[in-house]
């Protein structure tokens, strides 16, 4: 098993989301552009998450050229977000915006089903290969909050796209999981949308949106929201680097913590920590050592969160459904963060952060309601 290979890739593609999650909407406020705007341009590209992952989920279960998709999808991601040179208006931003997220967004879940094929009869330790996702996204948060002291944040783009350089080459170095073209060439199984008429998948995807629906103004908003309570640009990335840190050890440990617990469990715990934290970042985010706890529930809301979610998926479908049902599960995240963008965008300046992440905790108790209610367990302790 190449444990290094897949590792690195993932170390690249989630410094990306580190470059991008806390620090694009700082560059576009430093663009001068209003929190509507703000809002608008962060969801744009969470619009194409949506439709793009299924397409390229269907042409890599047809196909079985997973590997081919991946980097030509990293190349083009590049080179799609290289457009954001020639110019600086909305408009144009706009449409980087869209190019770079349609490619962007046929890479992971690509990669997510060539990890478990890989990982074989172990895809318990699928945690231990992306936590280094988790290494990279805290890299690069907190080397960027110290860069853009020195050289501000007109030298985003450039930095951008230097990460996504290095998805690109990482992807040179994976190799084709052996099992997976005669696993393709044996399974037929069901229609994909068959296993979506199923109850507790229905039920799952439901959640797996609403839950990224309440993460909206989270990640669309914070890094301004504790600008604005006077935390400076290196705090704001050590604060977010506290939450993948715990992240990383939630990682670590969810091995064991999956022999334990049922997915069910996990999943609930995951979203009653989220009300939980949402609400207490919307009021208590000016008290350092409350802030640090809201961080360190980072571990449940994204980490056990992520981890069972991919458990599910890989539980539920063939080998030659994997492609579309991660796919999907990126696709309806998207759809989530969205939403959540969205309406975080139009609610901050009226609503303000109290009410903004009010919503979200609504969107997450909304979530629990719906897997405590579509998933049930059997005697085995396996969810279904």
């Amino acid at each position: 098993m190449p444990y290094w290979r897949l590792s690195n890739f993932y170390f690249f593609y989630f410094a990306l989301l580190g470059a991008i999650a806390p620090y694009v909407p700082l560059y576009f406020a430093h663009l001068g552009f209003s929190p509507a705007r703000i809002g608008e341009l962060v969801a744009m590209p969470m619009v194409m998450r949506c439709l793009a992952p299924n397409l390229w989920g269907w042409l890599g279960d047809k196909t079985g050229q997973r590997l081919r998709i991946i980097r030509w999808g990293a190349l083009l991601t590049l080179l799609g977000f290289s457009l954001i040179f020639i110019s600086k208006s909305y408009a144009w931003l706009a449409l980087v915006m869209f190019v770079h997220a349609f490619f962007w967004h046929a890479i992971l879940p690509q990669f997510e089903v060539i990890t478990f094929e890989h990982l074989s009869q172990r895809p318990q330790d699928y945690s231990r290969i992306r936590l280094w996702g988790s290494v990279g996204f805290i890299v690069t948060v907190v080397l960027l909050g110290y860069v853009f002291v020195d050289l501000g944040l007109g030298s985003f783009p450039w930095l951008v796209c230097l990460i996504m350089l290095g998805i690109w080459l990482s992807s040179l170095l994976v190799p084709k999981a052996k099992t997976q073209a005669a696993r393709l060439q044996s399974q037929v199984g069901y229609g994909f949308f068959s296993y979506l008429q199923q109850r507790p998948i229905g039920a799952f995807y439901l959640a797996v949106m609403l839950m990224q629906i309440s993460h909206g103004p989270y990640y669309t908003f914070l890094s301004v929201y504790l600008t604005e309570l006077g935390y400076s640009r290196s705090a704001v990335g050590w604060l977010w680097s506290l939450g993948v840190l715990a992240e990383i050890g939630l990682f670590i440990y969810m091995p064991k913590l999956l022999l334990r617990f049922s997915l069910r469990h996990v999943l609930l715990a995951s979203f009653a920590l989220a009300a939980v934290r949402w609400l207490a970042l919307g009021y208590l985010a000016d008290q350092l050592l409350c802030l640090i706890v809201i961080q360190i529930l980072h571990a449940a809301t994204f980490g056990s969160f992520h981890a069972a979610a991919m458990q599910f998926v890989q539980r539920q479908f063939p080998s030659n459904r994997q492609g579309q049902g991660q796919a999907l599960y990126v696709s309806l995240s998207g759809v989530g963060a969205a939403i959540g963008a969205l309406y975080a965008g139009y609610m901050w300046s009226a609503a303000g952060a109290a009410g903004t992440f009010a919503v979200a905790a609504g969107a997450a108790t909304m979530a629990l309601i719906i897997v405590w209610m579509g998933l049930t367990e059997h005697r085995n302790g396996q969810t279904a």
